[in-house]
């Protein structure tokens, strides 16, 4: 499955954005998809994660509250919705697959994806 992120950009701290991850090559019906997130001079960092079926997610100390994932599997699409954005949240966001047998997990390592999104860039200013 090849992916495509996008809905990157410039926000000032408080603001949102909504990324959009959309599937080609296969359908995400059976992967698991995770947001990870890469700032400068860090490594890149797991923030976001949903299920197959989408009834599963789980979202890292930094972003629960604030962070959405969901995803329409008709469309082919998993969306992070990202509220009250901070300074912090600055990074290269990518979107990751990994197909899995069953639905309703989520899968949070990062060693287990294997197909990835070209990321896009949020930059947030304070």
């Amino acid at each position: 499955v090849q992916l495509q992120a996008s809905g990157g950009g410039f926000v000032q701290a408080g603001g949102s954005l909504r990324l959009s991850c959309v599937a080609s090559g296969s359908t995400l019906t059976y992967y698991a998809i995770g947001w990870f997130r890469q700032a400068p001079g860090k490594e890149r960092e797991g923030v976001s994660f949903i299920s197959a079926n989408g009834g599963s997610t789980l979202y890292s100390d930094s972003v629960r509250g604030r962070f959405a994932v969901s995803r329409d599997n008709a469309e082919n699409a998993v969306y992070l919705q990202m509220n009250s954005l901070e300074p912090e949240d600055t990074a290269v966001y990518y979107c990751a697959a990994v197909a899995t047998d069953v639905n309703i997990v989520v899968v949070t390592k990062e060693e287990l994806y294997d197909s990835w999104g070209q990321g896009t860039q949020v930059t947030v200013s304070s």
